[in-house]
């Protein structure tokens, strides 16, 4: 990865967009993230900026990502002094990784204030920070630091801002050429150029040592002084690509990467792309983490408990040896003595062999027969038993599974859901306020085709069962992973044009166990054909009449579908 200062010039380049803008709305989806909406040049913007320790970032988003329903403290703080202000400038401060987005507004009294916001993106030291400028006074931060934690500086309401430590390296938008040429015959590796200036990483580094090596009639300073500019200008060239081994991006081509997955448009774009996943599954995490925990300690002790009863079988299995000892011992019962531990009697069911039986010789051979007979009995009410306890703990893995999944590919409301169908089906207790909350309609998630045909997915059971069985018409179309765990999805046409039908079924294959593989198989049919057996646990159907395609998953066909117009 590269968000590293010269990654944070593009990105302030192609922010100052919203220099004169009006901030509208602001939300704080987390811990780690807040959302900005900003009105500018007739557009409205939203801009997420993330203090995540491994996903620490700025950019326009065009991701959709759920609120709480009561927004945190330092939202509110971030309301009452920024929202209805107008941006007046996006700077840079310096080559580092520092954002100052300078707002003027008003205050309750319709005073004009002014307020700085830093955005310090550093890995895990990353911190967004409301200061006002006329005092240089911090009034809140996503993040405090108590001196304990930071004896440098303390990031605290009231305490008096204090920038982050500077780096002793050269500037290299700033650099004069005689001092650049003496330093170049020392830099052997990429590495070097971080060593001595400051704003670059490793990937950006290596780059500009690539070209350098390569240049043929340019001027090395002038060539130096190009790569620079790149990052500052409206040409930038924004792309993912491989480097040994790795995922990395870069604002400037990577013409020494061994591979380039993508090209974007802006900063922005390549930032929405790289991140969408992982931040998704990060946001989710911090909320599931109990329920995938809960999840996995369920299905080893249903494992553990198929192995107690595979034994347990395996013991009652003898139940053809108590019946024939039984059977043999009332035959030979005149010829067999009290007080015998042990008779050995012929095998009428084995011509010319005999057997030899334990005895209890407190008993007759009657009574020993009646014992063998009793547990016979016993062995195969047994095996009755454990057969069904086999099936019930084998649905029940397969059912865990299946939550298991759906947690991994899950939005937050959607873990709500599950933990709201766990707790109606008796496995899970409701947390705390849930208890007294009503029942929300499941909303599935909705996508549109290339030619604007709605697709519904379920993401969960409980919206897998409304979409199939309440939602789709009879004569929609339906489908699902062919023997996998997925979701239902449904096409919400009679007859819907062929690439609709295979947008719908990369759906289906990406939202569920084959998200990760190629040719994934899924079955299609009318939802007419779909059938829930009875006492089947939600999101179980069978189905009838379907036909099957073979698609591979692709994350930016899925995310094109979401955003489709209708």
């Amino acid at each position: 990865m590269a968000f590293d200062g010269l990654f944070t010039t593009a990105i302030v380049h192609e922010l100052s967009v919203l220099e004169e803008g009006r901030i509208s709305r602001i939300h704080q989806p987390n811990v780690h993230e807040v959302v900005f909406t900003i009105r500018s040049n007739r557009k409205n913007y939203r801009l997420l900026t993330s203090i995540h320790p491994s996903y620490s970032r700025i950019h326009f988003t065009e991701e959709a990502i759920t609120n709480p329903p009561e927004p945190p403290m330092f939202c509110m703080v971030l309301r009452k002094n920024l929202e209805g202000g107008f941006i007046t400038s996006v700077k840079q401060h310096e080559t580092d990784r520092i954002i100052i987005i300078s707002i003027r507004a008003k205050n309750e009294i319709g005073d004009d204030i002014e307020r700085k916001l830093y955005i310090e993106i550093m890995g895990r030291h990353s911190n967004l920070i409301l200061v006002d400028p006329e005092r240089e006074m911090i009034i809140d931060s996503l993040k405090h630091l108590p001196p304990s934690v930071n004896s440098y500086r303390t990031v605290l309401p009231g305490r008096p801002y204090i920038p982050a430590p500077p780096q002793d390296k050269i500037n290299p938008f700033t650099v004069p050429e005689e001092q650049f040429l003496t330093i170049l015959p020392s830099i052997e590796t990429g590495r070097d150029f971080v060593r001595i200036f400051s704003g670059f990483s490793p990937i950006n580094g290596e780059e500009l040592l690539y070209r350098l090596q390569n240049a043929k009639d340019e001027a090395l300073y002038d060539l130096f002084k190009s790569f620079l500019a790149s990052f500052n200008t409206d040409h930038v060239h924004p792309n993912i690509a491989e480097k040994a081994g790795r995922t990395v991006f870069s604002a400037a081509a990577l013409t020494h990467a061994e591979k380039e997955f993508a090209e974007f448009d802006t900063p922005s774009a390549l930032l929405d792309k790289f991140y969408f996943e992982r931040a998704k599954r990060e946001r989710v995490k911090s909320q599931a983490a109990d329920l995938e925990r809960w999840l996995n300690n369920e299905i080893a002790k249903l494992k553990a408990k198929m192995k107690k009863l595979e034994r347990e079988k395996k013991s009652a299995g003898r139940l053809d040896t108590y019946q024939l000892y039984g059977e043999l011992l009332t035959a030979s019962s005149h010829a067999i003595e009290r007080g015998v531990t042990e008779a050995t009697v012929d095998n009428y069911y084995e011509q010319g062999t005999q057997i030899t039986i334990p005895l209890n010789p407190q008993k007759t051979a009657i009574e020993n027969a009646q014992h063998y007979f009793s547990r016979y009995s016993k062995a195969k009410n047994a095996l009755i038993a454990i057969a069904e306890q086999l099936e019930i703990a084998k649905e029940d893995i397969d059912y865990f599974e299946i939550l298991k999944q759906q947690v991994l590919q899950a939005s937050p409301d959607d873990i709500a859901e599950i933990r709201e169908e766990l707790n109606d089906l008796g496995y899970m207790r409701a947390r705390g306020r849930n208890k007294r909350k009503k029942s929300k309609k499941p909303k599935p998630e909705t996508y549109h085709s290339s030619t604007g045909i709605q697709i519904s997915v379920g993401k969960n059971n409980k919206q897998n069962d409304y979409l199939t069985f309440r939602m789709a018409a009879r004569s929609h179309i339906w489908l699902h992973t062919k023997d996998m765990p997925g979701s239902h999805v449904v096409i919400h046409s009679d007859s819907p044009d062929e690439e609709t039908l295979i947008e719908a079924a990369i759906l289906a294959a990406y939202f569920s166990k084959g998200r990760d593989s190629s040719s994934v198989p899924v079955d299609y049919t009318e939802v007419r054909q779909v059938k829930k057996p009875n006492g089947a646990k939600p999101g179980f159907v069978i189905y009838f009449e379907q036909k099957t395609l073979f698609v591979t998953p692709e994350e930016d066909t899925v995310r094109k579908l979401f955003r489709n117009p209708k």
